[in-house]
């Protein structure tokens, strides 16, 4: 059985770090961005977004050595950092002009 938990517990921690990766990607990329592109989105102000994933990157900091690292608390910062990477980046990407060129065919939209 010791074989077994220690494989557990690998996978566990490495879920966890990629967990904590997407939680500090959403954050950077929140910061990254300017305020105005969150308004003309239509989307919640970017301190708003910056609490949201800040608060969600602390979480995963926090949980990412302990043994239930994908409890409740791990479980809601993943899904925090993934509205805004889900949701808010595809927007703003919109917005700024960046990506969203798939839609269009060389003679206009398909």
């Amino acid at each position: 059985m010791g074989l077994l938990s220690g494989a557990q517990y690998w996978v566990t921690v490495v879920l966890s770090v990629a967990a904590f990766a997407v939680e500090l990607y959403a954050l950077v990329d929140c910061v990254r961005r300017r305020p105005d592109a969150f308004t003309a989105a239509g989307k919640r102000t970017k301190n708003f977004w910056l609490l949201v994933t800040g608060v969600a990157a602390v979480f995963g900091f926090v949980v990412l050595g302990s043994p239930n690292s994908l409890g409740i608390i791990g479980i809601i910062a993943v899904i925090a950092a993934g509205v805004y990477l889900a949701d808010v980046k595809p927007a703003l990407d919109q917005v700024m002009g960046r990506g969203g060129g798939s839609t269009q065919g060389p003679y206009g939209a398909w």
